[in-house]
């Protein structure tokens, strides 16, 4: 990050399981990747270009990103102001349980500008700074139904798997078991009896990435982990694959928005000891 850009990560007891990010970015521009969780933020103020496949949106003050589990994105500030938002990541598990949904819950919509949906947001994000549990637990719980009410929908049927759908996450697999020390392409490619050049068009397509970047994403979400769990840089970084703790860090912040140690100390405790003040 740039000297410009502030950003911090915490959690509160009340909303167990959910990570919570207030940041101003000038100069940080995040890499290409995506959540096991939602990322439900609002801008505050300034403007975010916000990058969903070949969608590109310039997010204002107001604007509320919802974004579904796995969908592949990036933000990079739209000006020279930057932006300052909040976003909460969200389990998919705390929305199926409000809402009783079979499989996966979904927003329908990745932007909007309704104002009470920003508002709620707000509310819920500005109460995890406090120490109130119950304030905190049930401002989220009525932020999530009022999400789920407005802006919910169902995951559609799966489709059949095609051959080379199969073969993406036969690889894929393959890549998380073998972290540490992942087989080229052309080896994966050699043992499904296809070409690299075929498995690597239907990676892209059935992940969003190719498996390189894909798998630098699995080390991080993996790192993150294991830094909440007490689990130091260093360690983590050797643990996941990566070369060294500068390594690890440079991924991580690109993905994550603040380094690994800044992320293992929010998780040190479970709230803040006092809220984030930004400009």
């Amino acid at each position: 990050m740039g000297s410009d850009d502030v950003a911090r990560y915490w959690r509160h007891p009340g909303v167990a399981g959910v990570d919570l990010l207030r940041a101003r970015f000038v100069r940080h521009a995040f890499a290409r990747h995506s959540h096991e969780t939602f990322a439900i933020g609002v801008i505050e103020s300034g403007a975010e270009e916000l990058r969903i496949g070949s969608t590109v949106e310039r997010v204002t003050a107001g604007g509320t990103v919802l974004l579904n589990p796995e969908v592949v994105h990036t933000g990079a500030p739209a000006d020279a102001d930057g932006w300052t938002y909040r976003v909460l990541y969200l389990p998919v598990a705390e929305l199926a349980s409000l809402t009783g949904t079979r499989g996966t819950p979904v927003f329908a919509e990745q932007l909007t500008y309704d104002r009470d949906t920003a508002a709620a947001v707000l509310t819920a994000h500005r109460a995890a700074e406090s120490p109130d549990r119950l304030t905190a637990g049930t401002l989220l719980d009525q932020l999530l139904a009022r999400l789920w009410h407005a802006h919910g929908s169902r995951t559609p049927a799966a489709a059949p798997r095609p051959a080379g759908r199969r073969d993406a996450e036969r690889a894929r697999q393959a890549l998380l078991e073998r972290m540490a020390e992942p087989p080229p392409l052309a080896e994966l490619a050699a043992e499904f009896g296809t070409s690299r050049f075929a498995l690597l068009r239907a990676f892209r397509a059935r992940f969003g990435l190719p498996p390189h970047t894909y798998l630098n994403q699995h080390r991080v979400r993996t790192a993150r982990s294991l830094l909440a769990r007490g689990v130091p840089p260093a360690e983590a970084a050797v643990t996941v694959g990566f070369v060294d703790q500068a390594h690890l860090s440079r991924h991580f912040t690109r993905i994550v928005g603040v380094p690994p140690g800044a992320y293992a100390r929010a998780h040190e405790r479970t709230s803040p000891d006092r809220p984030p003040r930004l400009a």
